[in-house]
């Protein structure tokens, strides 16, 4: 279960004063807390990339090289998408009889080449991109919402999204295409997948009706009907009686988008920063590994880990054999959630990349995080009002200009300060023995590294959803412009 700009701070069992998260709470109390779980991107469509590939986005393509550590996804405009040289998680579980089924957003490219049915997924119903909206359909279409490989209808359109309310059923739909693929995978007892990714989250945030106006959080009550429809899950595998042989992880693709702040985002708790930025705000997830009579209950696991480790953790509990012709950055977590996995083989001091584009931006190995480079935005975007770390700047640290530290690091300790606010003093020994592990992991990485073929550099309105399969049926074909690509132009 991946949701959409969730932060970390956004649950009630992470301290999140309203405590509006009843059902994650008490998934976490039956199953473990991962306190120290990373995204690998700061941004929707690279993070999504990583976890179903296992590979950094500068590995599997989705990044750009059109400026130096600039975000870049796949808004409609863009050209490219996943790349067919890229082996997903859904391609490797058919290998052992695996049904796959993505409900919601998928983000990694919507030309027919680029969809899910292409890349492994048996079934979907979903988005191909952001629920941004509405449009003009002279200019930029709606965004078309799919049933397998033909569209059946748009956003704003036949499926509603009211801007004035922040009324919208497509959560409560999402959760019933959910529960109706789990409950006919169980009866076939067939073996199953389900990238359950609804992004209600994600500005502008949404609700159905009934939940509209229940949050202490203003416009953000669509985390209430998120954590409902995660209970409901769960309780379907309990009541079909599957929940012992299901491995379940509930996560986030980013941080929470603060610049939507405050009635449209969620918290980061206490990190520094949001979205978009490689501050503990932008790539900390909350998570929770849920799997009764095997996870521990009411654990916590302070682990070092990833979204790129669930492409090799879910291979490992399939029994599938992970790909051996490729660099992989994800690690086997059974060792770390299963109760009768030995001790000694957990993963303790691997590293964590923070990756911004095409560069490595900073590395956490134990409680020590050393930047390389900083950068909230750009002074010409923060004067616009754009702000990703709001009320939280730090002189030398949230800098408006790309600016490099690789001589001479800045580097914390996330234990002591988890807010990123006292980097440690050059002239300690305490640096010196920290700088003196790190850097040869990081000179280590770098030598080893082969970039991916970038799929995020071109865009061309001629490419937009203008004319999807199925459009005919419905006599929703629009008339798209002439093709006339350049490089996109991404200003964070």
């Amino acid at each position: 279960m991946l949701m959409d700009d969730m932060g970390w701070g956004d649950l009630g069992v992470f301290g999140q004063p309203s405590k509006e998260t009843p059902n994650l709470d008490t998934m976490a109390a039956q199953g473990m807390l991962l306190p120290n779980f990373y995204t690998a991107n700061p941004l929707c469509s690279p993070s999504r990339a990583a976890l179903l590939t296992g590979r950094l986005p500068i590995r599997n393509g989705f990044y750009t090289t059109n400026g130096h550590a600039r975000n870049a996804y796949t808004p409609q405009e863009i050209v490219g998408g996943i790349s067919h040289d890229e082996i997903l998680l859904p391609q490797m579980l058919k290998k052992k009889g695996y049904i796959s089924k993505i409900v919601g957003k998928w983000h990694l490219g919507h030309r027919k080449q680029y969809l899910p049915l292409e890349h492994g997924f048996d079934e979907w119903f979903g988005a191909p991109n952001c629920h941004f909206g509405p449009y003009n359909s002279s200019w930029r279409p709606n965004i078309p919402v799919y049933n397998n490989s033909e569209m059946i209808g748009r956003y704003y359109e036949e499926f509603e999204i009211n801007r004035k309310t922040g009324e919208s059923n497509l959560t409560q739909i999402y959760l019933k295409e959910g529960l109706d693929f789990i409950s006919r995978q169980a009866e076939a007892q067939r073996p199953f997948f389900l990238y359950w990714a609804a992004d209600a989250t994600h500005s502008p945030v949404y609700a159905s009706k009934r939940f509209l106006g229940k949050s202490q959080r203003g416009r953000y009550h669509s985390v209430i009907q998120l954590d409902d429809s995660v209970g409901q899950i769960l309780l379907k595998l309990q009541s079909l009686g599957i929940q012992e042989n299901t491995f379940v992880f509930f996560t986030s693709d980013n941080g929470a988008a603060l610049m939507s702040g405050p009635e449209e985002s969620g918290s980061n708790g206490p990190f520094l920063c949001g979205k978009e930025t490689t501050f503990e705000g932008g790539m900390r997830e909350p998570a929770i590994a849920w799997w009764p009579g095997h996870i521990p209950q009411g654990t916590v696991s302070f682990q070092l880990a990833n979204v790129m480790d669930l492409f090799s953790t879910s291979l490992a509990l399939a029994g599938v054999s992970p790909p051996d012709d490729r660099a992989l950055d994800g690690l086997d977590l059974t060792p770390v959630l299963l109760a009768h996995a030995p001790q000694n083989t957990s993963p303790a001091d691997r590293p964590i990349f923070y990756y911004r584009g095409n560069e490595l931006m900073a590395v956490r190995i134990g409680p020590y995080k050393a930047h390389y480079w900083t950068w909230s935005n750009s002074w010409e975007e923060f004067k616009k009002g754009i702000n990703f770390c709001p009320g939280q700047e730090v002189l030398g640290v949230t800098t408006h200009n790309q600016t490099e530290h690789t001589l001479e690091p800045i580097i914390f300790h996330l234990g002591r300060d988890p807010g990123e606010k006292y980097p440690i003093s050059v002239l300690t020994r305490e640096y010196q023995d920290v700088l003196s592990r790190i850097s040869p992991v990081v000179e280590k990485h770098k030598q080893s590294l082969v970039p991916g073929i970038p799929q995020l550099n071109m865009c061309d309105l001629a490419v937009m959803n203008w004319a999807p399969a199925g459009c005919e049926k419905l006599g929703k074909c629009l008339k798209g412009p002439k093709s006339e690509p350049w490089k996109c132009d991404w200003p964070h």
